[in-house]
């Protein structure tokens, strides 16, 4: 699908770039015998979940974040491959290295797409239009991957532009035609709309943008909320003032698994916690952050989540002091279930480099920071099994041999989650959060 040249794209600087079915392509790129059949990356076991599928497997009704015994009844004849996360990240970088040459405004959202100011790129590479062309062209021809652009005025409408294009297809939104592209489409369109908030609003007749867009606030400040009206009444005019921004912060730094089948075993779940803790700390150092708070969840059998925290004195990057912590937090909760998912997470960074974390009083100058550092860089040159915690070798959880962490990712995965450069992920609708209204300013 190539839109033609015809729409005027004149003031829609902002493009969005999706990747079509990312980890799927990666991975019939590798395995060209493949093409044309419906593959599905997913985890294995009795819990795992579809992390991408190819669209000759998304016809049959695969989708992502789809428990992986659904996928197998849907398409049984499906190929079914491991995710391989090394593997897409250094798609990833490529992709985005590909974006950066032709402008530095590149803000990117997860592993596989990105928004790109392009206003001051016009003069070298032609519109907007052009742009997004020759992007996917390089990334065809360069990559052998396909992508999806949307062009538009806005961060918002160039997203909706990309979905509406897929697969491998552009998209304008002229700006002087925003609302006429906008309001046909239904509620759910919209940033912060999920199931209960679309149920919420087809009671009160708002079925599409447009209907919403012509509400009156009290009446929708009144079913919704005071942010979420307000959110939702400026994304109905097309109103999203939020710049492209290619210096986003993470706000937090975490990985978490399901377990296979639920456990209550004290010496699994510690090593489970040191595993994931080594995780984090690595991904930590790896992008120059340290954090003082450590917090886990703990999801029971039954499906409740229980979440725990603790600030720290001094910011942190060590594994050792975040499995300390994170044990030292599970054994005060003290779960009296089995434990279906366990996760850790350290929150409150700052841009730390190593420079500007104080030794403690008491601490040794050279420990268990120097000793991680050592490993962060056997783990660079010889892979990410060859270096790690003593503890965790030889050991079996129920009879199989502990193998590496499988978080619940998909190729939308959050930029703070266990194993991608993502930013957000869209297999599940959330309803609004005004926490993470994404109008506030990235």
């Amino acid at each position: 699908m190539q839109a033609s040249p015809g729409p005027d794209d004149s003031g829609c600087t902002v493009l969005h770039v999706d990747m079509d079915a990312f980890y799927a392509s990666v991975e019939i790129r590798r395995r060209p015998e493949l093409r044309g059949r419906p593959v599905v990356v997913g985890w294995d076991g009795p819990r795992g979940v579809v992390t991408s599928a190819s669209y000759e497997a998304r016809r049959f009704g695969v989708r992502s974040a789809m428990p992986g015994v659904q996928a197998r009844r849907l398409c049984p004849h499906a190929v079914f491959l491991p995710p391989d996360m090394e593997e897409y990240a250094a798609a990833s970088r490529a992709v985005m290295a590909i974006f950066g040459e032709v402008t530095p405004l590149v803000e990117q959202l997860s592993v596989d797409e990105a928004f790109l100011d392009v206003a001051g790129a016009r003069r070298l590479f032609g519109s907007p239009a052009t742009i997004g062309a020759h992007l996917r062209a390089r990334v065809r021809a360069e990559l052998e991957l396909t992508c999806s652009v949307g062009v538009a005025a806005t961060k918002f409408l160039a997203k909706l532009a990309s979905t509406r294009c897929k697969p491998d297809g552009l998209l304008v939104v002229p700006a002087q035609e925003a609302l006429a592209f906008l309001h046909p489409l239904p509620v759910e369109a919209l940033w912060g709309v999920g199931t209960r908030t679309a149920e919420t609003l087809r009671r009160l007749g708002l079925a599409s943008v447009g209907d919403l867009a012509q509400a009156p606030l009290p009446m929708l400040r009144r079913a919704v909320g005071d942010a979420a009206a307000t959110h939702l009444h400026e994304l109905a005019w097309a109103r999203d003032p939020r710049p492209v921004s290619p210096d986003r912060v993470d706000k937090s730094i975490g990985a978490e698994t399901t377990f296979d089948v639920d456990v209550d075993d004290p010496d699994v779940i510690r090593r489970t916690l040191l595993s994931l803790s080594t995780r984090v700390g690595a991904r930590l150092r790896a992008a120059g952050h340290a954090g003082r708070t450590i917090a886990i969840k703990v999801r029971l059998a039954d499906f409740r989540t229980l979440n725990r925290s603790r600030t720290l004195p001094t910011s942190t990057d060590v594994a050792r002091d975040i499995f300390d912590t994170a044990w030292q937090l599970y054994r005060v909760l003290d779960p009296s279930d089995r434990i279906r998912l366990i996760g850790v997470r350290v929150e409150g960074l700052d841009g730390d480099d190593g420079a500007a974390r104080q030794l403690e009083l008491g601490e040794r100058e050279h420990g268990w920071r120097d000793a991680e550092r050592a490993a962060d860089a056997a783990a660079a040159r010889f892979g990410r099994g060859a270096v790690g915690p003593a503890s965790l070798l030889g050991r079996e959880v129920r009879g199989r041999p502990v193998r590496p962490l499988q978080p619940a990712v998909t190729d939308k995965t959050p930029a703070g989650s266990e194993s991608d450069p993502g930013r957000h992920t869209d297999v599940a609708e959330r309803d609004f959060d005004p926490l993470s209204d994404p109008l506030r300013p990235s």
